[in-house]
């Protein structure tokens, strides 16, 4: 009995993962080297049986393509571009969402017991909330005849609007305030199990609050740090509504660009190759810091 509940855990997530990702990345990697024809259909048969004879169709300029631009050569494409785009803006949006939440995790921990899950609805509060009307939101605060703009005319602190939409800062204000709670809730979840022994201990040993917050806080945070950092980075590296609706011309993030492969250029094959380079991209570096982990755990427990 024991066996099969254990099994029965275990099996749980894995199917999960199996059905909703291993099943679906195959099926991007088998369009991503599908060669559509004149039919344009990408899923086209792999294999063909033509005069008795088999013969297998693999295009892999799909993948070719995102590297080498014929005019201009290799790793100067427009792909390579919006990889680079993406990476950017989600680190930026990582690293704020760290600068923001932080401080807001560590004040949800340390507020009384009693008010802490209003302080957690008033997080996960926008989660009611359409994440597209959010986002439309965003646009009426900061357009030029937006609140945020006509606040500043009124009080005189600039002459004319100030352009504050489809740039830079509204890609970042937006990626920022949406991905927020993913950040606040693994800190918060990880700052309120922090023994506060420790930290009245370091006060006895002559320790500032400042020094025992780097020495000790932040350490012991960790996990949640890197928790948040994972659950930001990750669904921001392939955005498309904050592009979309707060982004200019210029900011051409590669969830855009599949966008425009699949549904502009209906080159499907070409955009599920987009798409597989980015998930392994993703995956790889995450296995390798897992099993890092799980090393260094291993060690601690001998």
């Amino acid at each position: 009995m024991h066996k099969r509940g254990r099994a029965l855990v275990l099996g749980i997530p894995w199917f999960w993962l199996l059905l909703f990702f291993a099943v679906p990345f195959f099926i991007l990697l088998r369009i991503s080297v599908t060669d559509m024809g004149e039919g344009l259909n990408p899923f086209a048969p792999l294999i063909q049986h033509d005069a008795g004879h088999w013969s297998l169709h693999l295009k892999l300029s799909h993948y070719l393509s995102l590297l080498l631009d014929p005019e201009t050569g290799w790793g100067d494409t427009l792909y390579i571009e919006s990889y680079g785009l993406s990476i950017k803006y989600a680190f930026w949006t990582t690293v704020l969402c760290l600068f923001v939440g932080y401080p807001f995790a560590y004040f949800l921990a340390r507020s009384e017991p009693r008010v802490r899950p209003l302080l957690l609805l008033m997080v996960m509060l926008p989660f009611w909330t359409s994440f597209l009307l959010r986002v439309y939101a965003w646009k009426g605060l900061l357009a030029d005849q937006g609140i945020i703009n006509n606040a500043l005319i009124f009080l005189g602190l600039t002459p004319e609007p100030l352009q504050l939409l489809y740039n830079d800062v509204s890609m970042l204000v937006g990626m920022t305030y949406v991905y927020l709670p993913f950040m606040v809730l693994p800190l918060y979840a990880n700052l309120v199990k922090l023994d506060d022994r420790l930290l009245e201990a370091a006060q006895d040993l002559g320790a500032t609050p400042w020094k025992s917050f780097w020495l000790i806080t932040v350490p012991l945070s960790r996990s949640g740090i890197v928790a948040g950092s994972i659950l930001v980075f990750i669904p921001c590296l392939g955005e498309f509504v904050i592009p979309s609706l707060l982004g200019g011309a210029d900011n051409l993030m590669i969830g855009r660009v599949v966008w425009d492969e699949m549904f502009s250029s209906n080159n499907w094959p070409r955009a599920s190759a987009l798409s597989v380079v980015m998930i392994v991209g993703v995956v790889l570096p995450l296995a390798w810091f897992n099993q890092r982990l799980a090393r260094k755990v291993e060690q601690e427990m001998v």
